[in-house]
């Protein structure tokens, strides 16, 4: 087709003509023709539909190969619009829905003159195992006599009784946070036998456990969980305590089957047989579980990073990490010394100033900070927010918008949102780096989003306590830490600051990192690092490869998956990966494409 008559086609003319030829070409076999439909520059972003893998091919080349191995088992068909496209500065943008042999799946489409600039498929659901939702919800009551009835409540405790032990589950997730309930609550509704186990003893302890004054720092349209949404009552930015008596609701009207207090000690794979060994101490009993699935939904940081320094055994104070801060109480007068300036760091030294402490922040590298409302309004405002709403974009819409941007372009759309941002907060910034702060927009000046996918770390969303960085309130100090002494922290430079109380906002390790303590350090430098997109910027070491590293689809140990993320991602992936998980156990074949490359290990 010429540039000229494809100019005098309407929106959906252009896209009903391309994804007609399309079609035609995949059910024709023709690669070569297919291949030929997308723009030399163009990105095919799969969500397990054709890959049975995340995974982005980049241009014709790697359009190619992808077809090449997984088109004939993967039988694709039915491709057409679900919506009118709409057409923006030469692109061509439309909402898709198509079906293969094994499912049903959604799409988006970005067309320019040269072809598909931009391609997302994504797997909805299995044919033949679709939840049991709309028209096909469970009736719920078996209606008329039955001398052997089994009310609901007998049916949910022979469950509790049996499952993991005279029952065994296909799936073992480990950890019971919001990540580990989105998945059980989709592994529920596809009738997949799966157990959650989290150490605590209540579901919601992981966020009730952290520091007093830990809010969301994402809005109440970015955190929905899957099925259940948030009413609309619900505050913006939930505060820990809240999330955790949500989270523990969910689980019982999800009706998940969910162990608390269930510690897992060790877990081991059996080549032969498939399946995991996987020990369990629940409450004092200890308990062997035998799933041929295992998930390590431990949170995408991984282990934190508590870092060792000569003196620290020597310290008078207090010392220990963020994740176990108990908050600010008991350090009101106290000399409070942070060793970070990211978002944990900046929200411990607010609580303590808040309390009365005296806080220094130290700052060991620059951080990107952002203000709160500036992010909700420009960064998200258009996917996740009550305007977004109010123009009929639903949660899934804005999460499927979200994924059809690959992240090698992710950048040329991130950038002009925190160059906005810089000119609207610019006094707020000045003020910040006058007050010493070492403030970054990221290496390509792509903010926060990007600093989080690549690296989930080296930011700050600000909801007070940089203002009191910039005012002065918190104090700042700069370099690596040399040693503790009895009351004080002395930096390399010979700076010491007295401490009554130390807190290491350091961060966290790969999520692999717990694969090691549980399966073993081989297992884990098999799997290698989690995280990352191999973007070759600041703590994201190259080559690209395009994705999260190991994230929600197949690792290089068989049978072992990570589960983690904010809130969005939970929700969003905690889909593909069930129907990988489901698949799997309805032994529909699934071939790989693109199995995730090793190339480092933490």
């Amino acid at each position: 087709m010429t540039a000229t008559v494809e100019s005098r086609l309407t929106p959906q003319e252009r896209v009903d003509t391309w994804l007609g030829e399309f079609e035609a070409a995949l059910a024709a076999r023709d690669v070569p023709r297919a291949t030929g439909m997308f723009a030399v520059d163009s990105f095919w972003r799969d969500l397990i539909a054709f890959t049975w893998n995340i995974k982005t091919v980049e241009g014709r080349e790697g359009v190619a190969a992808m077809l090449t191995a997984q088109l004939e088992s993967i039988d694709p068909a039915g491709f057409r619009t679900t919506e009118p496209p709409e057409e923006d500065g030469g692109v061509t943008s439309a909402w898709i829905e198509f079906e293969t042999a094994a499912g049903r799946g959604l799409g988006h489409l970005r067309l320019k003159d040269e072809g598909a600039w931009t391609f997302l498929t994504t797997m909805h659901e299995l044919k033949g195992h679709e939840e049991p939702r709309g028209f096909n919800r469970p009736k719920g009551a078996a209606h008329g006599a039955d001398p052997d009835r089994r009310t609901w409540t007998d049916q949910r405790e022979a469950e509790e009784a049996e499952l993991g032990y005279t029952r065994q589950p296909y799936v073992v997730v480990v950890g019971g946070g919001q990540g580990g309930i989105a998945l059980g609550a989709r592994m529920r509704q596809l009738g997949v036998p799966a157990l959650v186990l989290e150490r605590s003893p209540r579901a919601g302890d992981s966020w009730r456990n952290r520091y007093k004054t830990l809010c969301l720092h994402d809005p109440v349209w970015y955190d929905h969980l899957p099925y259940l949404p948030f009413p609309d009552t619900w505050p913006v930015f939930a505060p820990k305590d809240k999330i955790g008596d949500w989270l523990e609701m969910y689980t019982r009207v999800m009706e998940i089957p969910y162990w608390t207090s269930a510690t897992c000690l060790s877990a081991s794979y059996d080549e032969s047989t498939k399946e995991w060994t996987v020990e369990v101490d629940r409450a004092g009993e200890r308990v062997t579980l035998r799933p041929q699935q295992l998930v390590l939904a431990t949170g995408m940081s991984g282990k934190p990073n508590l870092p060792t320094f000569a003196g620290q055994d020597r310290f008078a104070g207090d010392q220990h990490h963020s994740s176990a801060h108990p908050g600010p109480e008991a350090y009101a007068g106290k000399r409070a010394v942070v060793i970070g300036s990211n978002n944990s760091a900046h929200d411990i030294c607010g609580a303590l100033w808040e309390a009365g402490a005296d806080v220094t922040m130290v700052q060991r590298s620059s951080t990107h900070v952002v203000k709160s409302d500036s992010l909700m309004e420009l960064g998200l405002g258009d996917l996740y927010s009550q305007r977004a709403v109010a123009a009929g974009v639903t949660t899934q819409k804005a999460d499927l918008t979200f994924a059809s941007l690959p992240y090698r372009i992710m950048p040329e759309f991130q950038i002009p949102v925190y160059r906005a941002i810089a000119e609207r907060d610019a006094d707020f910034y000045d003020r910040l780096e006058k007050a010493g702060f070492r403030h970054d927009w990221g290496d390509d000046g792509s903010g926060l989003f990007m600093k989080y996918l690549r690296r989930g770390s080296g930011y700050y969303i600000d909801v007070g306590a940089a203002e009191l960085v910039a005012n002065g309130d918190i104090n700042l100090a700069h370099g690596g830490v040399r040693e503790l002494t009895e009351h004080a922290v002395v930096l390399e430079d010979g700076t010491e600051l007295p401490a009554d109380l130390v807190v290491y906002a350091t961060g966290y390790g790969s999520m692999n990192g717990w694969a090691a303590d549980l399966i073993g350090q081989d297992v884990a430098d098999k799997v290698g690092k989690c995280w990352g997109l191999g973007s070759g910027t600041t703590k994201d070491p190259g080559p690209w490869e395009g994705e999260q590293r190991n994230m929600w689809k197949p690792t290089r140990q068989d049978g072992l998956w990570f589960h983690g993320g904010n809130l969005h991602q939970s929700r969003h992936y905690s889909l593909y990966l069930a129907l990988q998980l489901k698949a799997r156990s309805e032994g529909i074949p699934t071939p790989v494409y693109g199995l995730q490359e090793v190339h480092h290990l933490s």
